[in-house]
């Protein structure tokens, strides 16, 4: 009951703290927030069902989910993933990932996060169809974190992440914060809750020599420069409530159940249900289903807003190396079901040491 309670004051505070959060879910703010990048989930196993395990995720995973999740690092954790995003688009995604524990109950993490769009065509007034070269966009975001274990229940932390958006002549960057807490209870800590805010930071804004105009004026010879100004937007912040349920079985044998909710500040408001089987830390299969207003509508409907929602399912086998220390290999992938293109693909590999 207290943790309860200290979550609602939380969540209370959070929306008088960011009133944008507290009208989560308006579909009349659809695509006025920016960084959308920021909403997708670089990491295998929680892709794998959904981002259902806020309330249990851990490790490097943590760093994008609950980032209170990094303090129950061992010793050190190192994870690389590739996405294929939307398929047959072009678009991927690779991230680096790594937690240290540090001292008696804290940890560390770095991640590093970047989303490539393959080459475009340049094109201009005087030449609409290309062929005067090309340009590579890049969305990249790095992001380093403190998490702390206050008790054998309570463990919190928090993440800075700074961003970047670049095109050949016009970029953007920005920070944001996440905050988030897990806390665990019974018998075999088998019942867990999380709460998290993410994204929180100020507006971000385009500059560069792209937004410039060279032209003349009437009945002028000389050539003006005319700077556009780009508005400024504000990061896509949201908050995510989660449980999780652990049924402990014999021979090592656990089945997790899962949900969260997600209050989204530009975009309509998700639940998530997951369940996930698991063996020891050598095999692990998990599966998940995201539900939003209006995702069951026509294609064209302009209710459909959220290309990820429905089913989404993934997969662990991982190869024991010291059973004491708890170190292991483990090779994850990723299913997630999209509305248009051929799904979202993401392959991992994973070094507990």
């Amino acid at each position: 009951m207290k943790f309860l309670y200290r979550t609602f004051i939380i969540a209370l505070i959070a929306s008088l703290l960011f009133p944008n959060m507290a009208i989560g879910g308006n579909k009349d703010r659809q695509g006025q927030a920016g960084a959308a990048e920021l909403m997708i989930n670089p990491w295998p196993r929680s892709s794998g069902w959904g981002n259902a395990n806020m309330a249990t995720v851990k490790g490097v995973e943590a760093l994008w989910g609950n980032v209170a999740g990094t303090a129950f690092t061992r010793k050190t954790q190192v994870q690389f993933a590739y996405t294929d995003w939307l398929s047959g688009t072009g678009t991927s995604i690779i991230a680096f990932g790594l937690t240290q524990k540090v001292g008696d109950a804290g940890a560390l993490g770095l991640q590093v996060v970047s989303m490539n769009f393959g080459e475009v065509e340049i094109t201009t007034t005087n030449s609409p169809d290309g062929g005067v070269g090309t340009y590579k966009p890049n969305l990249m975001n790095f992001a380093i974190n403190y998490s702390k274990a206050f008790s054998n229940s309570i463990y919190a932390g928090i993440i800075v992440k700074l961003i970047s958006e670049s095109i050949a002549d016009v970029n953007g960057f920005g920070i944001a914060i996440d905050a988030g807490i897990q806390y665990v209870t019974g018998k075999n800590d088998q019942i867990a809750f999380g709460i998290n805010l993410k994204n929180l930071g100020p507006k971000m804004k385009f500059t560069g020599d792209g937004l410039s105009i060279r032209s003349l004026l009437p009945q002028q010879s000389t050539l003006f420069t005319t700077e556009q100004r780009s508005m400024p937007f504000e990061l896509p912040a949201q908050l995510n409530i989660g449980a999780a349920y652990t049924f402990i079985m014999p021979a090592e044998n656990r089945i997790t159940l899962a949900a969260n909710f997600t209050s989204n500040s530009f975009s309509k408001d998700q639940f998530v249900l997951g369940l996930e089987y698991r063996f020891k830390t050598i095999f692990m299969i998990r599966a998940g289903y995201t539900y939003e207003s209006g995702m069951w509508d026509n294609i064209y409907s302009t209710e459909k807003t959220n290309v990820n929602n429905g089913l989404s399912a993934g997969i662990t086998l991982a190869l024991p190396l010291n059973k004491e220390k708890g170190t292991y290999i483990g090779i994850d992938y990723a299913f997630r079901q999209t509305v248009a293109f051929n799904n979202n693909h993401t392959f991992g590999i994973i070094f507990n040491l």
